[in-house]
């Protein structure tokens, strides 16, 4: 399904960038590359770059969760300490020489999210509502 037509004209889709590429981006300003260069050579606009090397402490501070490629500014460290736990926990394991079902996952999966949900409960200021923990938020879909 290509971009959408608005008026006979095709609207251009927003391109997402990885932390990789921003990480780049930083690396290559730091060693002196001007913005207006790194513009024309990544195909983003001035501004865009700008917004990168502002936020610049905050995307070398990022450690994402295996497999996870874009940050999204609604998600919260909680979810990315629920898709990093039970990732170190099944690599213990493996490790180990256990065997790991799906059930034994989910169950562990269910204790890291309650101990993480005492945990930022406890914390002043901090809301968090129940839910109800499904193996697709927690990233269990692609062990």
């Amino acid at each position: 399904m290509g971009p959408k037509k608005v008026g006979g004209k095709v609207s251009a889709q927003k391109k997402m960038m990885s932390i990789e590429l921003k990480r780049e981006i930083i690396e290559k300003n730091e060693q002196g590359v001007p913005v207006a260069d790194l513009a024309r050579q990544y195909g983003r606009s001035t501004s865009r770059i700008c917004t990168v090397l502002k936020q610049k402490k905050s995307i070398k501070g990022i450690t994402p969760a295996k497999g996870v490629t874009i940050i999204s500014n609604l998600r919260r460290s909680f979810y990315e300490k629920m898709e990093k736990l039970p990732m170190v926990w099944v690599t213990e394991k493996q490790l180990k020489g256990d065997t790991l079902t799906k059930g034994i996952l989910c169950e562990k999966a269910r204790a890291i999210y309650g101990d993480l949900l005492n945990q930022t409960r406890a914390l002043p200021r901090t809301r968090h509502r129940k839910t109800r923990l499904k193996p697709v938020e927690a990233g269990l879909t692609t062990l």
